[in-house]
């Protein structure tokens, strides 16, 4: 899930204020900033008593199911369609990627009213950790299910660093060495010795990333940079 934290007041209200808003509709999101307390129905009652406290009108609000599914998020605007055009600016409290579907859906001025910090693990309610990059060149095969690339705070793929002393992080000092953990889980698998690992392909982590399920079933390939290349030197 996406981990996400209040975005700070002053600039929630100095992007409102930058198009004279004072009218405002809310937006969360009923997925991950739910389940990280940021963008739940609590949190945008919250930001509706806030918001009303210093001479705003909210219009209305809705927690969508997934404010990041664009069909959805349209669905769920026309239903408050009244509160919306009411309303001089909307005001998201969800991921980056929510508050974009949210401008593509509405149009109206869109804020985002949290900042995204990362792709978390869910350890225990509240509680969350990053463990993976998404950097399209994944090596847990390998490692027994831990990503040393973000878990390691030096991306380290191949074993510890001559900081670590006693099993632990010399970066993270309260932590077990990343490549401690992959080794005694290997070891409990059975699976010392698998190798050394080449180093990552950066490039499969370019941005922006686009993924087409409907091309992949139907078999349709993605066209190489050097096809599109060609492409762009016919025109």
């Amino acid at each position: 899930m996406i981990i996400t934290k209040p975005r700070d007041w002053a600039r929630i209200t100095g992007n409102l204020e930058s198009v004279g808003a004072r009218r405002v509709f809310l937006m969360g999101c009923g997925q991950c900033a739910t389940v990280a307390h940021t963008g739940g129905e609590r949190e945008l009652e919250e930001a509706a008593t806030r918001l009303t406290a210093e001479g705003y009108t909210v219009t209305g609000w809705t927690v969508g199911d997934v404010t990041c599914h664009l069909n959805g998020t349209k669905l769920d605007a026309r239903k408050h369609r009244e509160e919306i055009e009411g309303a001089d600016a909307v005001l998201v409290l969800a991921c980056g990627a929510g508050v974009q579907t949210t401008a593509e859906a509405i149009a109206k001025p869109v804020f985002p009213g949290l900042e995204s910090l990362f792709l978390g693990t869910v350890v225990r309610n509240g509680v969350f950790e990053e463990r993976c990059q998404t950097c399209g060149d994944c090596v847990l095969g390998e490692t027994a299910g831990i990503c040393p690339v973000t878990t390691c705070p030096k991306g380290l793929l191949n074993g510890p660093c001559g900081g670590m002393w006693n099993g632990m992080c010399e970066v993270l000092t309260d932590r077990e060495c990343t490549h401690v953990r992959i080794r005694r889980r290997l070891t409990e698998q059975g699976r010392v010795g698998t190798g050394t690992l080449a180093p990552k392909d950066f490039s499969t982590a370019l941005k922006p990333g686009g993924v087409n399920i409907r091309d992949r079933v139907t078999g349709r390939q993605k066209p190489s940079r050097e096809a599109l290349a060609r492409e762009e030197g016919a025109r």
